[in-house]
């Protein structure tokens, strides 16, 4: 791109750029040059066939082919189309790709090539292309058209092809073919594919709802042959028809069809049934739906976890009460138990005391009666030893008395034996 970055509508300044100015302002002026030449049928068949030819050039393969690549086509086929399209005098294929694409990153934002909504409707439909602002080609852009050396040559020597037409119009249709055969044509082809760039961004309506201000427009569609389903391309671009429901005339793609039966290009591209009835892709939607219901699933685990921190602060406060309560209770249990400890330990000392009373008393009373038995028991004992005693004496006197009486009958048995 130029080195100039700013986006603010710059025009020419130096003695060679408008030198660029007034060249394409000359095309211009030589469209009144038919007042000599005069306007003859054959020069208006002429330019209207050159027209039409040339606006195929322009939109099937400037715009649908080297722009956008929606469909294919041989090496031959491809140098062909980029010459025709240079027949048109509207710069180098390399040139004409690079800034449209470029439009398409930043369609009406700031850095836009040519938008109305930015810069007004002069600089989007002729002001950028006699600016020398945007007269550079950024290679980067098309590095895969950039590769081929026939692509890089047309670029180089842009006018060629141009000239090699107006020289063939001069050729065989005289001065009046060249200025109302080539020149007329020339001058109405850039203003039909001008109004791409300026009115379909203002005037028509709007099926699809673009970050742009791009627009569908039935006149402009027949003009440009189908280039004016502006709203319809910037909704998607990959698509090698632009009209996208059949009453939508886009004589560029019934061109491109008929050359795809003569396997001249191929793979025609068509927008998918869900990008023409604006509906998500099925694995975006199913995308969409996977994400709204991980942000589903995410809102519920967030609310759970909210509902569960709660929780936890209730309980942590419920935890803190409790806590205090049972605090307080036990403490207040403690002093009670305490108390009851106290009262039964001075009860246990009372009881100890008591009893040891009762104890001393029990031990001096039972030593009295100790002493009170010891003491009869004495006198029992003394009565009973008297008692044997007696019993003793009298016991030995009648022993006494029985040994005496049966020594006597012993002795008297003895006595009357022997008688």
């Amino acid at each position: 791109m130029p080195a100039e970055s700013s986006t603010q509508a710059r025009y020419p300044d130096t003695p060679k750029e408008w030198f660029l100015a007034l060249r394409f302002g000359a095309m211009h002026l030589l469209c009144f040059a038919a007042i000599w030449t005069g306007v003859p049928w054959e020069a208006v068949v002429l330019c209207v066939a050159l027209y039409a030819v040339r606006m195929f050039g322009v939109t099937a393969g400037y715009h649908r082919y080297f722009s956008h690549r929606t469909y294919k086509m041989g090496r031959v086929m491809q140098f062909l189309m980029a010459f025709l399209a240079q027949t048109s005098m509207q710069r180098g294929v390399l040139w004409w790709a690079a800034h449209h694409r470029h439009h398409h990153r930043h369609s009406d934002e700031p850095e836009d090539v040519h938008s109305v909504r930015q810069d007004g409707f002069f600089w989007s439909h002729v002001g950028w292309v006699i600016s020398p602002q945007w007269r550079d080609t950024d290679m980067s852009s098309v590095k895969d058209l950039a590769r081929f050396p026939e692509l890089r040559l047309l670029q180089r020597f842009h006018h060629v092809p141009a000239l090699i037409v107006a020289f063939l119009c001069w050729a065989f249709f005289g001065w009046a073919g060249l200025v109302v055969g080539f020149i007329w044509s020339t001058v109405i082809l850039w203003h039909s594919t001008f109004t791409i760039n300026s009115l379909a961004h203002v005037v028509g309506s709007r099926r699809y709802d673009t970050d742009d201000d791009s627009k569908n427009n039935f006149a402009l569609a027949l003009l440009t042959f189908g280039e004016g389903w502006h709203n319809n391309h910037h909704h998607y671009q990959a698509s090698t028809r632009q009209g996208f429901y059949w009453w939508e005339i886009d004589i560029t793609y019934y061109v491109l069809w008929a050359m795809s039966k003569l396997r001249l290009v191929s793979d025609l591209r068509e927008p998918p049934p869900h990008v023409v009835e604006n509906r998500p892709h099925p694995a975006v939607a199913l995308r969409k739906a996977a994400k709204r219901a991980r942000a589903d699933f995410d809102e519920r685990i967030t609310e759970v976890r909210n509902r569960a921190q709660l929780a936890r602060q209730e309980a942590s406060r419920r935890a803190e009460v409790l806590g205090t309560d049972l605090a307080a209770r036990i403490e207040e249990m403690s002093d009670d138990v305490e108390e009851r400890v106290e009262n039964l330990r001075s009860s246990v000392t009372n009881v100890r005391r008591g009893a040891h009373d009762k104890v001393e008393r029990l031990a001096s009373e039972a030593t009295v009666k100790v002493d009170d038995l010891a003491q009869e028991m004495a006198m029992r004992m003394a009565k009973l030893r008297n008692h044997a005693e007696g019993a003793s004496d009298r016991a030995a006197e009648a022993i006494d008395e029985i040994v005496e009486v049966t020594r006597i009958q012993t002795q008297t048995g003895t006595s009357i034996s022997q008688a």
